[in-house]
C-alpha cells in the first residue's frame, strides 16, 4: 500500500513554526517511504479562514520545499459529502437526530443528565438517543430543527497504537455522544477530518499532541463508517522558555515562519533546524540536506518530550533560537556557492544593491565577493548591512569600529589619504605587493601595521572586523579604495557617529 499523508492547516493566521515542522515531518514520512504528500485546507470556518491565510501558508511551504505531490483540497468543498456521511450513519441507526432547542444552555442539559442519573440510567445518555425511528423522522419531517449526533457505545473503550506515544486507550463512558452536525446544516470538524482522510485515502495521519483527545472521538466515527482507521503518530509540542506553550497570541510574530524568511534565514537550514526540533537522527548528526533528511527520518526517532524553542522576546539581539542562528551561519559558508548566489542576488534585490553587471561583466568579481564575506555572516541580511560597503558608497559605521580604530587613532586622518597616495601608484594590486607596500608605509611614518589595517578596514567597509584585510583590498580594487581613503566624507560621517 502506498504511504499517503496530509498536511492539514486551519486558514485563520500566519503559519507558526509548529505547524511547520508537523508539515515537515509528513513530507519527510512520505519521502522515505515513498509515498505521497498531500495538503488540506481546512476552511470550514469561513468567519475566520482568510485567503490571506492561505497565501500565507502556501508562501511558508513552498519557501520550506514542501510542495504537495497532488491538488490541494479545500474542506469547505466537501460539505455535502460530510453531510452524506452523517445521514449514512442516521438510516444505520449509529447516529440519532438530538432536537434540544438551541436556546437551550448547556446548565439545562446538564439538569437533564443529573434527573438522569438519579434514575440510575446513563450518564451520558441524550433525552433523544432512545427516540424511535418513527417518531425522529417525524419530527424532521415536520421541519422541528435537530442536530445529529454519534451513538457512542454504553461500555467498552477506544484504543490505538500510537507511533510516538505507544498504546492509548479511552473509556467510552469517558466521551460524550458527539455531534456530528449542528442544527443549522454544519457538519463538524471531526466528521470532516475523517471523511476526507478516506476520500484522500489517507494511510498515516502524523499531527500534534494537542489532537489526540480528538483520535479517540475520530476512531469512533470510523468504525461506525465500517472503515478501518489509518495509522496515527502525535507529535510533541513546542514550548516557550519556561515550559510554556509557545502560542501565536503571546509569541507574536517570533512563531511566525515567513518571519525567519524575511530576516533572512536560508529555507535549507531552517528546514534542517526544524526537522531537529523534537527528532533525532541515528548518528546525532546535525547538518543534513534534505535528502539525508529524508533517508535518516523515522517515526521512532521522534522524542516524547516536548521540545523547547529557544529564545528571549525581551532582548532584541536574541529574538530567535540561538541553535537556529548558528545553523544558518553553517549553511551560509559550506552552502556550494551557486546556490547561495540567487539568495543573495535576491536579498541585493530587496535592498535595491543589485546590479544587473553581477550577471554580465562583473559576475565573476560578485560571486568571488559573495565567497569572501560570507564567511562571518549569519542571515542573508548581512549582505546588505554588515556587507553593504561591498556593493554601494552609501554605508553605515559601526560606532565601535570608529571608537577602537579610528578615534583612538587621530593620526590616521592624515596617514590614511598619504596611503591612498601611495597605493594609487601601485601597478600589481595583489595580495603581495599590497601587504609589502603597506607594511613599508607603516614602518616609514612610525605606526604598526595593525592600526592601519584595522583603521583602513574601518573606513573602507565600515565595521571592525571581517575577512582577511588584503583580501578586502584586493576585492574592493584599487578605485574604490583610494578613493575611500582619501575620501572626506568618510571622515565627515565618522565625526558624526
Amino acid at each position: 500500500m502506498t504511504v499517503r499523508v496530509r498536511f492539514a492547516p486551519s486558514p485563520t493566521g500566519y503559519l507558526h513554526i509548529g505547524s511547520a515542522r508537523t508539515a515537515l515531518y509528513n513530507f519527510l514520512y512520505a519521502r522515505s517511504k515513498g509515498g505521497k504528500f498531500l495538503l488540506r485546507i481546512e476552511d470550514t470556518d469561513q468567519e475566520r479562514s482568510t485567503e490571506e491565510s492561505v497565501k500565507s501558508i502556501l508562501e511558508g511551504l513552498k519557501w520550506l520545499g514542501l510542495e504537495p505531490d497532488e491538488p490541494i483540497v479545500f474542506q469547505s468543498k466537501n460539505k455535502e459529502k460530510h453531510l452524506e456521511a452523517a445521514f449514512k450513519l442516521l438510516e444505520m441507526g449509529k447516529a440519532y437526530r438530538d432536537f434540544t432547542p438551541k436556546e437551550k444552555t448547556t446548565e439545562n442539559i446538564k439538569e437533564v443528565v443529573a434527573e438522569r442519573a438519579r434514575e440510575q440510567k446513563d450518564l451520558r445518555s441524550n433525552p433523544y438517543r432512545d427516540l424511535s425511528k418513527e417518531e425522529s423522522d417525524a419530527r424532521a419531517a415536520s421541519g422541528e430543527p435537530f442536530a445529529i449526533r454519534l451513538k457512542v457505545p454504553r461500555t467498552g473503550k477506544t484504543s490505538f497504537e500510537d507511533a510516538v506515544y505507544g498504546l492509548q486507550e479511552r473509556e467510552f463512558s469517558e466521551i460524550e455522544d458527539l455531534v456530528l452536525v449542528r442544527s443549522d446544516g454544519h457538519p463538524l470538524y471531526n466528521l470532516a477530518v475523517v471523511c476526507d482522510d478516506i476520500e484522500m485515502g489517507i494511510t498515516n495521519v502524523i499531527r500534534g499532541q494537542d489532537h489526540l483527545t480528538n483520535t479517540h472521538k475520530q476512531i469512533l466515527i470510523y468504525e461506525a463508517l465500517g472503515i478501518k482507521p489509518p495509522r496515527f503518530a502525535h507529535l510533541p509540542l513546542i514550548l516557550a522558555p519556561g515550559g510554556k506553550k509557545l502560542s501565536k497570541r503571546h509569541h507574536g510574530e517570533i512563531v511566525s515562519l515567513t518571519t525567519y524568511r524575511d530576516a533572512g534565514f536560508l529555507p535549507e537550514a531552517f528546514r534542517n533546524f526544524l526537522a531537529l526540533l523534537g527528532w533525532s537522527p541515528k548518528g546525532n548528526k546535525e547538518i543534513l540536506s534534505m535528502e539525508e533528511l529524508i533517508e535518516s527520518f523515522s517515526l521512532e526517532g521522534i522524542h516524547r518530550s516536548n521540545a523547547i524553542f529557544n529564545f528571549d522576546p525581551n532582548n532584541p539581539k536574541r529574538w530567535t533560537d540561538d541553535k537556529a542562528i548558528w545553523m544558518n551561519a553553517e549553511y551560509l559558508r559550506k552552502m556550494p556557492l551557486e546556490k547561495l548566489i540567487p539568495y543573495v542576488k535576491e536579498e541585493l534585490r530587496q535592498a535595491k544593491l543589485w546590479r544587473e553587471e553581477y550577471e554580465s561583466e562583473e559576475k565573476e568579481w560578485f560571486e568571488k565577493t559573495v565567497n569572501l564575506i560570507r564567511e562571518r555572516f549569519f542571515t542573508l541580511k548581512d549582505f546588505s548591512t554588515q556587507g553593504r560597503a561591498y556593493f554601494s558608497e552609501d554605508f553605515d559605521f559601526d560606532p565601535k569600529a570608529v571608537e577602537k580604530n579610528l578615534k583612538k587613532h587621530p593620526e590616521l586622518e592624515t596617514l590614511l589619504p598619504e596611503l591612498a597616495e601611495r597605493l594609487e601608484q601601485l601597478v600589481d594590486f595583489s595580495h603581495q605587493a599590497l601587504e609589502d607596500e603597506i607594511k613599508k608605509f607603516a614602518q616609514e611614518k612610525g605606526v604598526s601595521f595593525g592600526v592601519i589595517m584595522n583603521g583602513a578596514r574601518t573606513v573602507l567597509t565600515g565595521v571592525q572586523v571581517g575577512p582577511s584585510m588584503l583580501a578586502v583590498l584586493e576585492t574592493l580594487g584599487k578605485k574604490r579604495v583610494v578613493a575611500r581613503l582619501k575620501s572626506r566624507l568618510a571622515w565627515q560621517a565618522i565625526q558624526q557617529v
